[in-house]
């Protein structure tokens, strides 16, 4: 087992969480998942484990109790999504293994719109945000006002989605890309798919992700 079960205290709810931590680290990634999702996502475990063999802490967190988890509304309560990111990106950074380190954030479907939304709360704390075959039209209300690294990873064979983070893609402000998988359904089950976004995941974390001297 290469992370440890964290008991994430916010308000008067205990989030469940996996943190891994890598020495010396030069950043964390947190994740959010997408509807229905949770920290034991194997796809974002996949990556989390490709992110750690390159220097990238991470922490993966179920955003819904099993409880709220059970009205399928709140899992696209995208306001409710948000708040919980941002309270446990606040809650995270005080945490003695995580100090002074850089954070980005991670998104996968629906959780990509809270974490695009979270920037706007967070600020400079988040230095970059990656987004895999994500809904951040979901988070359009802020998009024009999200100038930190933003990069949106979808399918090619995910024709919706595409064309919804195109349209995402043109109200970003600041440094963005937009990088389109060939051959890739929503979900990246395709053999080396969900290689290729974990390498595009750490190559614009190792860019965007910097510890200040």
């Amino acid at each position: 087992m290469n992370f440890t079960d964290l008991n994430i205290p916010i308000e008067d709810t205990i989030l469940k969480g996996r943190l891994r931590i890598t020495s010396p680290q030069k950043g964390l990634i947190i994740f959010s998942h997408g509807s229905g999702s949770s920290r034991l996502s194997s796809r974002n475990n996949y990556v989390a484990d490709f992110l750690l063999q390159e220097g990238f802490s991470s922490l993966l967190f179920d955003l819904l109790t099993e409880k709220e988890d059970l009205i399928y509304e709140n899992r696209f309560n995208i306001d409710l999504l948000t708040q919980r990111l941002v309270m446990t990106t606040l809650w995270i950074e005080k945490q003695k293994e995580i100090i002074n380190i850089p954070i980005g954030l991670f998104g996968a479907s629906t959780g990509a719109a809270s974490a695009l939304n979270a920037t706007t709360f967070l600020g400079t704390k988040i230095k970059a945000v990656v987004s895999r075959g994500g809904r951040p039209d979901l988070a359009e209300s802020n998009l024009d006002k999200i100038n930190i690294p933003t990069l949106l990873i979808v399918g090619g064979n995910d024709d919706i989605v595409i064309e919804l983070n195109k349209k995402a893609y043109n109200k970003l402000s600041g440094i963005k890309k937009i990088e389109i998988i060939e051959g890739a359904t929503h979900l990246f089950s395709e053999p080396g798919k969900l290689d290729l976004v974990a390498k595009l995941s750490s190559d614009w974390f190792n860019t965007y992700l910097k510890i200040e001297k």
